[in-house]
């Protein structure tokens, strides 16, 4: 059952796939109309899951799950990543790989891999206060308050020794 993000409570389960490259405007519109379909008949043992979905920067897909009516089971977690991959291949980006990073700079989001990360800041390029998308962030209150956080409120400090 499709709800809207924002009606869900804040304990949701939440799942994020950050894409490699920004959606274009009509890319976006159909894959919000994909999310609104999948997630209308997304089931687990034939119970219907109340989930909805934002799209952040153009970029990031975050779908959340209230866990208080029906959790997720193996099965619809399957058929969610089912999904994505089918995202992945109509559009030809990378979607489920999560040895990436994106960081602002500016107004951009840039996305490294986590070797080119580290080495950036090793070199100095990042700073404690760049901000970095955390998409270890398990439910929507987290994801309210600390998936854009600085480097130095993240995973992602280990790396600026």
């Amino acid at each position: 059952m499709l709800v809207n993000f924002d009606k869900l409570p804040e304990n949701s389960r939440i799942w994020i796939y950050q894409c490699n490259r920004s959606f274009s405007e009509n890319e976006l519109i159909e894959i919000e109309q994909k999310l609104n379909e999948f997630l209308t008949q997304w089931a687990a043992h034939g119970s219907d899951l109340q989930a909805g979905f934002t799209i952040k920067y153009k970029r990031f897909i975050v779908i959340g799950l209230n866990q208080e009516l029906n959790g997720a089971t193996g099965c619809s977690i399957d058929s969610s990543v089912h999904f994505i991959q089918n995202l992945e291949k109509t559009y030809n980006v990378d979607l489920m790989d999560k040895m990436n990073v994106s960081y602002k700079q500016g107004e951009f989001i840039a996305y490294k891999t986590l070797i080119d990360f580290k080495k950036m800041a090793k070199a100095k390029s990042i700073s404690k206060n760049t901000i970095v998308f955390n998409n270890l962030v398990a439910n929507k209150g987290e994801f309210l308050t600390h998936w854009e956080v600085p480097v130095s409120e993240s995973w992602h400090n280990r790396f600026l020794g």
